[in-house]
């Protein structure tokens, strides 16, 4: 893990200490760290008629080497095997010339729910991105010559989700909901993003970025989820079903690909304001579909088959709430990710970890 990773991590220990003391000897009216599921988890519960709260996260994914199927592929390999699916087209040559090395991701979000009964919640999320990729680039033709490398940047709002969270249990157990929720993803985010990038002639046109540095999908999006979560003494336990379904092409003419998710956790719970969770996330996304004739590079990004894949990953996670004066009501998190299956579509890069922070608060 990085060095500033690192010292957010320990920041944000230090930060939580108060917030952990502050429930020694409350007795009786205690709120449990364990009635929220992992900060990775979204709409995992409900709130009563009336109660309204505002969450902050902060998503950091950092992806770096290349994976064909279940194999890691490096660079020279790509550049002399991998076939240009432009190939054919003025000044394209028939391998890939450019290629990937690594690209950290960082997302802001914020979100706002609000208990419309004790069985219906709605809410709202939206977010900001900061995309980095770093590139190498290859002479022109072919062989492994290396010419240089360059970055591509992109930052601004992604897509904004509006939704809602409806409880199919009969909130007779205030630690025990099981819930359906049905979001629907708003395309603001820009799917126009363009940077300088160095092609293999030795040329440092403008160009529009391939799909991964764009800020948004630019197409409606369902995002339907189920999730059962429980708590019996010091142990909660939990699982959700999710999916996001694109809802035709974009004004680009493509849509990325379908994603669907299975996740569940344990968590242990040694006082009431502490929770140590474990989860597994298994997840399918689908290739980008259609093709956006501006986005044409020798590159593996730029290729719509060469998206999506199937992956395992294991998640540690910390919740901690607080429960009196100040306190009251704020709930902080911390959940760390590493992947443990990966079967990418063609050359792409591939995560190597992520990691989110979050603080809520109900009133």
């Amino acid at each position: 893990m990085k060095l500033k990773t690192l010292c957010a991590v320990a920041a944000l220990n230090a930060a939580l200490v108060p917030v952990a003391q502050a429930h020694e000897g409350d007795g009786g009216n205690v709120t449990y760290a364990s009635d929220h599921a992992p900060i990775g988890v979204m709409a995992d519960h409900r709130h009563g008629k009336g109660e309204w709260m505002l969450s902050y996260r902060y998503m950091y994914m950092d992806m770096s080497g290349n994976r064909g199927g279940t194999d890691s592929i490096d660079p020279d390999t790509i550049v002399t095997t991998v076939p240009n699916r432009f190939a054919g087209a003025p000044m394209m040559p028939p391998t890939l010339r450019a290629v990937p090395l690594e690209m950290p991701m960082k997302m802001h979000m914020g979100g706002v729910m609000f208990g419309l009964t004790d069985r219906i919640t709605l809410m709202a999320m939206v977010n900001y991105h900061t995309k980095e990729m770093d590139h190498r680039t290859y002479q022109g033709g072919m062989g492994t010559n290396v010419l240089g490398n360059f970055t591509t940047e992109v930052s601004g709002w992604g897509d904004a989700s509006l939704g809602a969270i409806v409880g199919l249990d009969d909130g007779s157990q205030p630690h025990r909901q099981v819930n359906a929720s049905l979001m629907l993803s708003v395309p603001i985010g820009s799917i126009t993003e363009s940077d300088r990038v160095l092609t293999p002639m030795n040329m440092r046109p403008q160009m529009r970025l391939p799909y991964p540095m764009q800020l948004g999908s630019g197409t409606f999006d369902l995002k339907p989820a189920l999730t059962a979560r429980s708590r019996t003494g010091q142990w909660s336990y939990g699982a959700q079903a999710s999916a996001v379904i694109r809802l035709g092409d974009n004004d680009e003419g493509y849509s990325l690909g379908d994603v669907f998710e299975a996740t569940g956790w344990l968590a242990f719970e040694p006082k009431p304001w502490l929770s140590i969770s474990g989860r597994l996330k298994a997840s399918t996304k689908g290739a980008v579909d259609g093709i956006d004739p501006n986005i044409m590079a020798p590159v593996q990004t730029a290729d719509p088959d060469n998206h999506g894949g199937e992956t395992v990953e294991a998640l540690f996670g910390m919740n901690l709430a607080g429960s009196t004066d100040w306190r009251k009501g704020h709930r902080l998190a911390l959940e760390f990710g590493v992947p443990l299956y990966r079967d990418l579509n063609g050359p792409q890069l591939e995560t190597d970890y992520t990691l989110t922070f979050g603080w809520q608060k109900a009133f």
